[in-house]
């Protein structure tokens, strides 16, 4: 069994500034700070003089792998903001102010932690936090737009109870979420050359014109490990059965049944590397169906059913080993033993199983858990997270495979 208690991202060796602005979400980034450190991060906390007004420096520097910085000129380095940029391999603010991304967008340099973000070559992440009519403002949002022109990676707000008492958009993003798009933006490129293809979605099994058999999939988690394969540098096909879009993906392919969905995958199987089936492919489908729309004065018709296309099982027979093949497990009961006995029957190389009777995880929610079920006999249990952060994790696992097979 996998460590459950160890962390879900490796940043072992990586060097990242921390920077913390004058927000009342500022002692947050006090768990930021940690969960960096205990993925491995050497950590450089940079803080404004507004966010010593809600945290103290000593507490950053007593967490972090070295005492936090405060002042562009009264420390003992002539030119930090230098050797700070040059050395980072990553820059996250967390909390981001309305105050920071303005002055960052217009290339303002008037303390240290934006004198660093100008004098660095290296990502930057920002996570913003403040009152919803503030983050909703159409110059805070001009500002997002310039900096992800720019290729700044932005983790957006959450939904929740804000200062003051009141509910809204412009919560700070959960620390753990915040920690995992670090990963991601630090792996970015470690897909590169890849060739991915992902299915999402669930099938609709007509019965007539205008009622099919289906499922409740929204196609959300599939989605996100297109998304997340694609920033990451793969060569992404998507194979979906869900209506809302996918971004940076090379190629999109629409379909509807399970059989247009085995013809589009089966096609491509051979020129690819990796297969992440995350569609929920419909097991079954009318055996007949009709041209015109059954009617209720008719009766109430005998729908018989028969046995759709097993895709992930014909992969797993045609599977190379150079290709890497991950199945997804919807179960409402019986979890892990279930999806043990799908990954042995379906000769697939990872096996992502969740409990989809949750009603905070699997179908039409942006949050998941799971759990991760390998070849090699191992298990990995996933707490919950939202579902990006899930597909970084089992794209991570996806590389290390690719490592494996070469």
């Amino acid at each position: 069994m996998t460590d459950t208690s160890a962390p879900l991202v490796s940043l072992r060796g990586r060097r990242v500034i921390l920077g913390v602005t004058g927000g009342i979400a500022a002692y947050k980034a006090v768990e930021v700070c940690r969960r960096l450190v205990d993925a491995g991060a050497h950590v450089a906390p940079v803080l404004t003089d507004d966010a010593l007004r809600f945290v103290g420096a000593l507490t950053f520097s007593a967490l972090a792998s070295e005492p936090a910085r405060t002042s562009l000129f009264d420390g003992p380095d002539p030119i930090p903001h230098t050797r700070l940029g040059q050395s980072a391999d990553l820059i996250v603010v967390a909390p981001a102010t309305a105050k920071l991304l303005g002055k960052y967008a217009a290339g303002i340099s008037d303390d240290l932690l934006t004198a660093t973000l100008l004098a660095t070559r290296a990502p930057v992440l920002v996570a913003p936090a403040m009152h919803t009519e503030m983050w909703e403002h159409p110059a805070v949002q001009e500002n997002l737009t310039t900096l992800r022109r720019r290729g700044v990676h932005v983790v957006d707000p959450e939904a929740g109870r804000l200062a003051g008492g009141d509910e809204g958009e412009g919560r700070l993003a959960d620390p753990a979420r915040i920690v995992g798009a670090v990963a991601a933006a630090l792996a970015t490129g470690d897909l590169a050359g890849v060739r991915v293809l992902v299915t999402a979605g669930g099938t609709r099994e007509p019965l007539d014109p205008v009622r099919f058999v289906g499922n409740r999939s929204s196609g959300k988690m599939g989605h996100a490990v297109a998304d997340v394969a694609a920033r990451r540098g793969a060569a992404v096909t998507l194979v979906t059965a869900a209506d809302h879009p996918a971004t940076d993906v090379v190629e999109v392919v629409r379909v509807e049944t399970a059989d247009e969905m085995a013809d589009a995958v089966l096609g491509r199987f051979a020129e690819v590397d990796v297969v992440v089936m995350a569609a929920a492919v419909a097991d079954f489908r009318p055996k007949a169906t009709t041209a015109q729309k059954l009617k209720k004065h008719d009766g109430v018709p005998e729908v018989v059913l028969e046995p759709t296309p097993d895709i992930l099982a014909t992969l797993g027979e045609r599977k190379q080993p150079h290709q890497v093949l991950v199945g997804f497990a919807a179960e409402t009961e019986h979890v892990r033993e279930h999806a043990a006995t799908k990954l042995a029957a379906k000769r697939v190389d990872l096996m992502v199983a969740n409990d989809v009777s949750a009603p905070d995880a699997g179908f039409e929610v942006d949050t998941n858990r799971a759990v991760l079920l390998y070849s090699s006999g191992s298990a990995e249990e996933i707490p919950l997270m939202p579902k990006p952060d899930l597909a970084g994790l089992i794209l991570d696992r996806i590389v290390e495979s690719l490592k494996g097979n070469q």
